[in-house]
């Protein structure tokens, strides 16, 4: 493990500061610390530690800017995006809240009245929930706020203690929240911050803990999983996407550019659940390229600062690389392209959103996650084409069909593997459902009731009134 974390800008490439990481012995001794202090908050009433988490949405709302600022500054993500990623946050702990509270109540589901008192009952069964106890989180960088939140919040309202991993290059965003965690009275040996990157994360995989919740990629994720498996512990893992669209031909072609141009490109197209694979029916497909690439030329590219900019650097220089290997594969492939296609022109991590057409799967960029600012548009003959290519794909997070025919749709998306399907939409979660994937894209899931019960174990009680012989 490294001293220091060096926390730099990626639209200027400069050093913001350097941040001191955990050690094993700091790392044990927070651990040690959470399971000590674990035990007395699950015995805290819910009313306080409802009270607790509202107390820090109200905070979260007021510290709006700064964290914003701060995301911009140390991830790039557009200030703009980043306000909509604050106010996407208090509606989910809203909704994490409020639907929390029921889940916790035992639940009796049998009983067995007596013979002699037909009012009172020899037996009862009652279904009672737990905590699980401590709690990994190893957060992410591109939605530090609210993927981190949808964590943590269910985590604490059911009783867990929480190990929070920032990621490392969103350090200073994690700071901000476990501050205000902190301030709104969640006890700091109950939600603590740990520092660090990779070994960090390894180091804390080796504690005595009862849980991990991950979110990043496949690769990393198989190596959580392994490490959780020795424990016997859950391992909820949320992974990438190659998240696929298909747009029908009776649709309103502008309407639909515009709505998965957004959701291609949205936060530089740094989102798992972002579309990265455009199928279109071939009547249509010259009109929509067309209308699509003129969504995308328009998009403004700059200081994510600038409320006006809506494609920001990359987080990850390293990633530039990646993309760019993606656009050579596709042009010696034959692939048209129609905008961008290399790092811009100016300082900073940036690439020029990408748009490709006349694409194939034998391409990098159809098979492999992209998680940044460049598309592949694929014609098709029919629904039965596009549902075969939707589906040829390792992951499956979500996909999404445009078509003002709800039934068709729904009939599209029915054989389409994925966590979610969107019908007119894409790129968006719900907090009252549940976000989860197939193969590649991951194993449990985030959100809804079934989101907040991944944090809790249930006890199974037989009472009778008398001894059983």
């Amino acid at each position: 493990m490294s001293d220091f974390l060096s926390i730099i800008n990626p639209a200027t490439e400069t050093l913001i500061k350097e941040i001191p990481t955990d050690d094993r012995n700091t790392i044990q001794t927070k651990v040690r610390q959470a399971r000590q202090a674990q035990p007395a908050w699950a015995n805290t009433p819910w009313a306080e530690r409802a009270a607790c988490l509202k107390r820090f949405r109200d905070l979260l709302g007021k510290a709006g800017d700064r964290i914003t600022h701060t995301l911009a500054s140390e991830t790039g993500k557009p200030i703009s995006q980043g306000l909509e990623e604050v106010g996407e946050t208090l509606d989910h702990i809203d909704v994490i809240i409020a639907a929390t509270e029921p889940l916790l109540a035992p639940q009796q589901v049998y009983t067995e009245p007596t013979q002699a008192l037909l009012t009172q009952a020899s037996l009862a069964e009652i279904i009672s929930q737990e905590p699980l106890g401590v709690i990994v989180n190893l957060a992410t960088w591109n939605f530090p706020i609210c993927l981190g939140i949808d964590v943590v919040v269910p985590a604490l309202l059911t009783g867990n203690a929480v190990l929070y991993k920032a990621s490392e290059v969103a350090i200073l965003t994690g700071q901000i929240i476990t501050e205000l965690m902190h301030h709104a009275g969640v006890p700091e040996d109950v939600f603590s911050l740990v520092t660090g990157a990779g070994a960090t994360a390894a180091a804390l995989m080796e504690q005595d803990i009862d849980g991990v919740f991950f979110i990043g990629s496949p690769g990393t994720g198989k190596k959580v999983a392994l490490a959780a498996a020795p424990k016997l512990i859950p391992a909820i893992l949320e992974l990438g996407g190659k998240d696929p669209c298909y747009v029908c031909e009776d649709v309103e072609v502008e309407t639909a550019a515009a709505s998965i141009a957004g959701g291609s490109f949205y936060n530089t197209g740094q989102s798992c659940s972002s579309v990265e694979r455009i199928y279109v029916h071939h009547s249509i497909h010259d009109a929509f390229v067309e209308a699509y690439v003129q969504q995308v030329r328009n998009f403004k590219l700059g200081d994510p600062t600038d409320p006006d900019t809506f494609i920001g650097p990359l987080t990850q220089k390293a990633h530039l690389q990646h993309l760019s290997q993606q656009v050579d594969d596709a042009l010696a492939q034959g692939a048209k392209l129609h905008c961008g296609g290399q790092r811009a022109d100016r300082p900073g991590q940036y690439f020029e959103p990408t748009v490709f057409s006349q694409v194939s799967h034998g391409m990098k960029l159809m098979r492999d996650e992209t998680f940044g600012p460049i598309i592949g548009i694929q014609a098709v003959e029919n629904d039965a084409e596009a549902i075969a290519l939707m589906n040829d794909s390792d992951y499956g997070l979500t996909a999404s069909c445009y078509s003002p025919n709800r039934e068709r749709a729904i009939g599209i998306l029915s054989q389409v593997k994925s966590g979610t399907a969107f019908w007119n939409c894409c790129d968006c979660a719900s907090p009252r459902l549940p976000w989860s994937g197939r193969g590649h894209s991951g194993i449990g899931c985030n959100l809804s009731t079934y989101g907040i019960q991944a944090f809790l174990k249930p006890r199974a009680w037989l009472l009778h009134s008398a001894p059983q012989v």
